[in-house]
């Protein structure tokens, strides 16, 4: 799997989102690294409006109509949307910016996830935030409000979103042993990350071996245990560097390390930026 390339969203964005409206007749993407199989390092959003369209994921092919919601999980493997034929939104969000009650939806389904068709009222609601969201989206970025408004309109889609999922099963496929203790190991290591980071121990919560966690893990995500451990630690210290005043050592403090020094390094390796750079990236 380690072929499979991986779409990182810094390389479109480094504002944490990326958004955008597309409409039937719009020109084709013709860039084969969209075209092939690929995994993101991010979420990924459609809210198709009108029409009809399909992508590949996980081998499985998935159909979108018009008054569909769906979702991309990072390092799912998929094809680009075939959306020739549809009026929608697409949203490219980084995980630190999805709230943690959202992500317990999102990633606990232990079965490939399915389209969910919103009501009318959900829809048009779904469609007048989206329709704010990008207006303010795509304003002088120098108002001191700019990052908190925009995050604020984008927090209240995912929770509209997450709610449409919670509880919704649609018409599932049968889980693999593998892909249902990646979603164990997934949120075992929300709840658990502050206070344990060896690869170890988490297989022992889960009663399997180091070696088999990081081998079911590889072969649903294309990456070991350790990798997700450092993303998770990243992911949290992202959320307290945006939300909190607690400066990088306290921040380093609270996730666990106590050489904030290897934090910091540990933090430019993963996000390819410095702790201080992000939070006045994400803050200006």
């Amino acid at each position: 799997m380690s072929n499979i390339p991986i779409h990182l969203l810094k390389d479109r964005t480094d504002f944490g989102l990326h958004l955008k409206y597309f409409k039937k007749g719009d020109p084709v993407e013709v860039d084969p690294r969209v075209l092939e199989a690929h995994r993101d390092d991010h979420y990924i959003f459609f809210v198709i409006e009108q029409g009809s369209g399909s992508l590949m994921i996980d081998f499985n092919e998935v159909h979108l109509s018009g008054g569909m919601l769906y979702y991309i999980l990072p390092t799912q493997v998929h094809q680009r949307i075939r959306n020739e034929h549809t009026d929608g939104w697409f949203i490219g969000v980084d995980t630190s910016l999805i709230p943690p009650q959202c992500r317990n939806v999102f990633e606990g389904q232990l079965f490939l996830q399915q389209p969910y068709t919103f009501n009318d009222t959900q829809l048009r609601q779904c469609k007048s935030l989206l329709t704010l969201l990008y207006e303010k989206y795509n304003e002088d970025d120098t108002d001191p409000f700019y990052a908190t408004t925009i995050h604020a309109l984008l927090k209240s889609f995912l929770t509209i979103a997450a709610g449409c999922y919670n509880g919704y099963t649609g018409t599932n496929l049968k889980v693999s042993r593998p892909a249902q203790l990646t979603s164990q190991f997934k949120n075992l290591l929300v709840t658990e990350l502050r206070s344990n980071k060896s690869p170890a121990d988490y297989a022992s919560m889960l009663n399997v071996s180091e070696a088999y966690l990081s081998e079911a893990l590889k072969k649903i995500t294309g990456f070991p245990v350790s990798y997700w451990i450092q993303q998770e630690v990243t992911m949290e210290a992202k959320r307290l560097l945006y939300y909190s005043q607690l400066t990088v050592k306290e921040i380093a403090h609270t996730l666990g390390y106590t050489d904030h020094s290897y934090f910091s390094r540990l933090f430019r390796k993963v996000t390819g930026t410095s702790a201080i750079a992000f939070r006045e990236q994400y803050r200006k």
